[in-house]
């Protein structure tokens, strides 16, 4: 067996003055990057908790991760099946089911992407292949929750 490694970095970038004080002195924005990215994702919670609604919080980062390693490891297995996908468009949506103390936990994630096919015939087989993608996907075999999918299809009409 193989092993990755992935590295990050977590930045918070909310102290306003006096820290951690009191629940309501900071920020909980932050700022994600990789060691060897120059890109930077700004973070925030989740406004629920007192976050900024224009950063992205943890739970759509696991959901976007979720639905993205899903697509990817799709679109690998529709490309080895001789399944021509010219457009793929995802609208995930998260579940979480927060308790009475304040922790909580995913409960489901539904990905619901639209997939364009080049030939609509193939639509049964592509079908069949979220199942495997989800047996593949590095992310999905890490989380302790149902992942669903409601694909839709169309054919390409472009061709």
């Amino acid at each position: 067996m193989k092993e990755q490694q992935y590295k990050i970095r977590i930045e918070w970038s909310g102290n306003v003055g006096e820290g951690t004080a009191f629940y309501n002195a900071y920020q909980r924005d932050f700022r994600l990057s990789a060691y060897n990215k120059g890109q930077v994702i700004l973070g925030s919670s989740d406004p629920a908790f007192l976050g900024d609604p224009e950063r992205f919080n943890p739970e759509e980062m696991l959901v976007a991760s979720i639905s993205s390693c899903h697509m990817l490891w799709y679109l690998h297995l529709c490309a080895s099946q001789k399944i021509v996908v010219t457009s793929y468009d995802d609208h995930a949506e998260g579940f979480m089911q927060e308790k009475e103390d304040g922790s909580g936990f995913f409960s489901k994630v539904i990905l619901k992407p639209k997939i364009t096919l080049f030939n609509i015939a193939d639509q049964h087989k592509a079908d069949l292949l979220h199942k495997k993608a989800n047996e593949m996907c590095f992310i999905a075999n890490s989380c302790n929750f149902e992942i669903l999918h409601e694909a839709s299809y169309s054919e390409n009409t472009l061709y």
